[in-house]
């Protein structure tokens, strides 16, 4: 486990899965403490698929290959490369274990830097291969609930907020957007859901407007499994307290972002996800070339993606 502070933050990182463990801010634990009773990791890294796989495979070059929910990552150990001050940086090559799995030769790079109240986590993905790389990769970090009642209905709210000076999500169309500090509060969403193995139905779209621009999150908010907002429509989420008070955001540029807890438990946290990609749709039975939001890589190619945890 490494350490980082500077003085308003402090985190901790394990070397297994490049994951984020612990984030304190005047002795306050904001980071899911990965209790096995609802949920035993913190903030894993998901590489190189994002969600589940239609049946626990997908194809490429005529072959199929088995890969279990959120692809390996999160399960091997990385190197540490880097340390400064107020930097880590991880790595992860490809080897004989992944390529059974993934018949792609690749370096994941995993970076962790603060500043003042946020943590930036950052990510580059080489293409070590001859071959064009696919791949999806996303972060699944879990937060507790400021103030958690476990008798209460009530466990806080959501708001969301694009950056864009132009805006054409939902709610444009009746002027529900409203522009705060650089920021574009938004007034409605729209989601889909996990139908069936794991895997999400996108043709079934889910539109909810928002109360004053908030969602609240009660104990059956994740029954129906995890909410996935998809094509950009946010780039920043913030977790409020039952009173409304504004507890932490995350902040990203990925095309979707993924909310959830476990369903039907009760559980003190939740997780607020952004993806570069997402589960299969249900009934998917093509190349990995073809999955909704897979993104490439061509030989020797490098992406680099980030976002960031802003404690409030």
């Amino acid at each position: 486990m490494e350490s980082l502070s500077n003085g308003v933050l402090s985190v901790e990182v394990s070397g297994h899965g490049a994951e984020l463990c612990s984030i304190r801010k005047k002795g306050i634990e904001y980071l899911w403490q990965a209790d096995p009773e609802y949920w035993k990791r913190h903030s894993p890294v998901l590489f190189p698929i994002v969600g589940s796989l239609w049946n626990g495979v997908y194809r490429y070059g005529g072959r199929e290959y088995a890969m279990g929910q959120h692809g390996f990552a999160r399960d091997m150990d990385f190197v540490l490369t880097e340390r400064t001050g107020s930097n880590l940086l991880y790595r992860l090559e490809a080897g004989a274990d992944t390529l059974a799995k993934y018949p792609f030769r690749f370096v994941l790079e995993t970076g962790y830097r603060l500043e003042d109240n946020k943590v930036h986590v950052m990510w580059r993905v080489t293409n070590a291969d001859s071959k064009t790389m696919y791949y999806q990769i996303g972060a699944h970090p879990a937060f507790y609930y400021p103030d958690f009642v476990p008798a209460s209905e009530k466990k806080g709210f959501f708001s969301f907020a694009r950056r864009d000076a132009v805006f054409s999500g939902p709610g444009a169309e009746d002027g529900k957007c409203r522009t705060e500090g650089g920021w574009m509060s938004v007034d409605a969403i729209e989601y889909i859901l996990i139908k069936e193995k794991g895997c999400a139905d996108p043709r079934i779209v889910f539109r909810c407007t928002l109360d004053d621009g908030l969602l609240p999150v009660d104990a059956h908010t994740f029954d129906r499994d995890a909410l996935i907002l998809e094509n950009g429509q946010v780039n920043r989420v913030t977790l409020h307290a039952p009173s409304g008070k504004p507890w932490l955001s995350l902040v990203f540029d990925t095309p979707e972002v993924g909310l959830w807890s476990p369903p039907f438990r009760n559980a003190p946290f939740v997780c607020i996800e952004p993806w570069y990609g997402r589960c299969d749709r249900t009934g998917f039975n093509g190349d990995i070339s073809e999955r909704d939001w897979i993104r490439t890589l061509v030989a020797g190619e490098s992406s680099e993606m980030s976002y960031t945890i802003e404690i409030l």
